[in-house]
């Protein structure tokens, strides 16, 4: 009778907290839409080899892969192309053509030679949320439809003694591609690469649909190792890293929608997933006009990251999940769920805007994960970084939804919420959140209601209250603040 009695205390829970059913309607139709790449059955199949690469480490086999995309662009149905086990260096990058399926089999290493001349001429892309013209990325792909990149081999940017070292000199550069933003400079002019220190990605897909990136393992990136911008119906599976060179973000989508990514063994030296959607002027519009191209003034035309679902994935580093601060164009329609931790993280949600920014975020759903250490677990603020306090761009969140969590140690704050007073954050709910030790449980300001509803934040009280007693000596303490 006990056991039927926990089961049906257990179903209860169980639906209790589950998604609604427009949650849950919303959430299976974002899966739904989602394919990934998708090729013909006759695709050919050929070795990287048979292009001249020797896998020996020594060999330039970039050259081999030009030779190879230009063949996979002519052939109608693309190309399945092999990378067997070997260490294939590369002097320049890799620009993916469509209706490819690039395979690095296990053992298959890309060791880049990060040489910055090796990575011009510049090409179509942002920094930090903001377009512009720069070295290209080491694997790139521009305006793709059906691309691939599979197997258990090695992606490497070997970037720690070139372009690693470039953001404590980045400054100028940095003022000047922000600057170039807020005075809507047209795109074409914003020109960086030689002569400029602002770092390209490893992995950068622009404007790309229907993609399928799994299993591969991601390391010494130059940047944010793997970038996606503007991307529609992408499949992010079972992805590894050891990435612990500055800003290497795990996976930054971008302006991006209907993305899934799952079983992701993260270890990076900053955020895992961090969503963004454009850095202010970029993010609300204006920079597309400079083009007369109908295709570029749609490409260039801010748009937010949405439908976008994170499950099964193992955080660790700087941030789990992270929202902003580029999210100008908004994010919206965002589900983590069924996560775990496989180390420490600083933060484990962290959605981050603030005056300059403008823009949204909202229908977030974080569900049923688990952590060990952090330092916050979840921080929502609207005044980040202190920056833009005096501007008027104040970002619209709400409806934030977070239950199921556990956490077994907060060395900071277990709930932070900070919005302004011109925009408070509204309709927030934790749920069924544990944690177990922490310094300060939760810390709010500028909130509309928010619903705490069966959360433990530092310990839980499963007594009933103590009766008075000689021990409590209340005729002995002395009348105070008179």
């Amino acid at each position: 009778m006990k056991q039927l009695f926990l089961l049906f205390t257990f179903l209860l829970a169980t639906s209790l907290y589950a998604y609604t059913p427009e949650q849950q309607a919303m959430h299976d139709a974002i899966l739904a839409q989602i394919t990934g790449a998708q090729f013909a059955d006759n695709q050919p199949t050929r070795s990287l080899l048979t292009f001249g690469a020797k896998g020996d480490g020594k060999k330039d086999c970039k050259p081999a892969f030009d030779k190879a995309m230009k063949a996979a662009a002519k052939s109608k149905t693309g190309m399945h192309l092999v990378v067997p086990a070997g260490t294939y260096r590369l002097c320049g990058p890799i620009h993916l053509v469509s209706n490819l399926c690039l395979e690095l089999q296990e053992g298959a290493v890309l060791k880049f030679d990060s040489k910055p001349d090796y990575y011009l001429p510049t090409v179509r892309t942002s920094w930090e949320g903001t377009f512009c013209q720069n070295f290209s990325p080491f694997i790139y792909g521009f305006c793709l439809e059906n691309v691939a990149i599979i197997g258990k081999g090695t992606i490497d940017g070997d970037a720690a003694d070139t372009f690693a070292q470039w953001r404590k000199d980045q400054k100028p550069d940095q003022q000047l591609i922000r600057q170039y933003d807020h005075q809507e400079t047209p795109v074409p002019e914003r020109n960086f690469g030689k002569g400029h220190l602002l770092r390209p990605h490893l992995l950068q897909l622009f404007g790309c649909k229907r993609v399928t990136l799994s299993d591969f393992f991601m390391t010494n990136s130059p940047f944010w190792c793997l970038h996606l911008l503007k991307c529609d119906n992408v499949i992010c599976r079972a992805l590894r890293y050891d990435a612990k060179l500055v800003n290497n973000d795990g996976i930054d989508p971008e302006m991006t929608s209907n993305l899934l990514i799952e079983d992701i063994l993260f270890d990076n030296g900053d955020d895992n997933v961090a969503i963004k959607a454009g850095r202010d002027n970029d993010g609300w519009g204006g920079q597309g006009q400079a083009f007369s191209d109908p295709k570029l003034l749609s490409l260039y035309a801010p748009s937010p990251s949405e439908n976008i679902i994170v499950r099964h994935c193992h955080f660790k580093g700087l941030h789990g999940v992270v929202i902003g601060s580029e999210m100008s164009a908004g994010v919206r329609n965002v589900f983590v769920e069924d996560c775990t931790y496989s180390g420490y993280l600083k933060r484990a949600l962290f959605i981050k805007t603030n005056p300059n920014r403008g823009g949204f975020v909202h229908d977030i759903y974080f569900r049923n994960c688990e952590f060990d250490e952090v330092e916050d677990l979840f921080y929502i603020t609207s005044m980040y970084a202190g920056e833009g306090l005096d501007d008027n761009h104040f970002s619209d969140v709400h409806d934030i939804h977070v239950e199921d969590i556990r956490c077994n140690k907060v060395n900071n704050a277990a709930i932070v919420l900070q919005g302004t007073e011109a925009k408070p954050l509204s309709n927030i709910s934790f749920r069924n959140v544990v944690v177990k030790e922490c310094k300060i449980g939760f810390s709010s300001m500028n909130t509309e209601p928010v619903v705490l509803q069966n959360c433990h934040i530092g310990g839980q009280v499963t007594s009933a209250p103590s009766t008075a007693s000689k021990k409590d000596k209340v005729f002995d303490k002395p009348i105070q603040n008179l």
